[in-house]
């Protein structure tokens, strides 16, 4: 873990100093979630929200970090489960025409809630594991005096609960600010 974040670091530190145009901004949208492979589980529909630094390297490349509070999950008669994550993606643009762009790269999520309150026997049995790794891929599209569009989908790598098949799916439409 400590290796990855090193290298997502000098990664993002050469990134900076081969940019040609640096921007920062806000953005914030709605999630629908859900887990593969779990039966008889419905979407959770929470929110997205966090802010971005964008690197643009020339008029077709740039590569995007962000920071985002994300709630992900599902609903079901059974008990409700929510896993709320701080989920770091690395996402490398494409620029097609105009600011219409393709967005794909990874997501590192970092669990910072877990709640089943309608199954509180079930709680005590499962554990969200601490890490969520994804695959990001998306489309775009910068519009005028900053204002920012995206719709990516998010497929989990790993299991989002120990000893508990299921990995996260998640829909993600953000709209975002950039102030530069």
């Amino acid at each position: 873990m400590k290796k990855l974040f090193a290298i997502v670091v000098i990664l993002g530190s050469m990134g900076i100093a081969q940019a040609q145009e640096f921007d920062f901004g806000l953005k914030a949208g709605a999630n629908f979630s859900n887990l593969s492979d779990a039966d008889n589980i419905d979407n959770r529909t929470g929110i997205l929200a966090g802010a971005f630094v964008a690197l643009k390297f020339n008029d077709n490349w740039a590569i995007q970090p962000e920071l985002l509070y994300s709630q992900q999950g599902g609903d079901s008669d059974f008990g409700d489960v929510h896993v709320d994550y701080v989920n770091v993606p690395v996402i490398l643009k494409y620029y097609l025409i105009g600011g219409l762009n393709l967005q794909v790269g990874p997501q590192f999520g970092f669990v910072v809630n877990d709640d089943f309150p309608a199954a509180d026997d079930i709680e005590s049995q499962i554990e969200a594991n601490d890490f969520d790794m994804s695959a990001a891929l998306g489309v775009g599209y910068d519009l005028p005096f900053g204002l920012r569009v995206d719709a990516r989908y998010n497929l989990g790598l790993n299991d989002t609960f120990d000893g508990v098949d299921g990995k996260n799916k998640v829909i993600s439409l953000a709209l975002g600010y950039s102030f530069f």
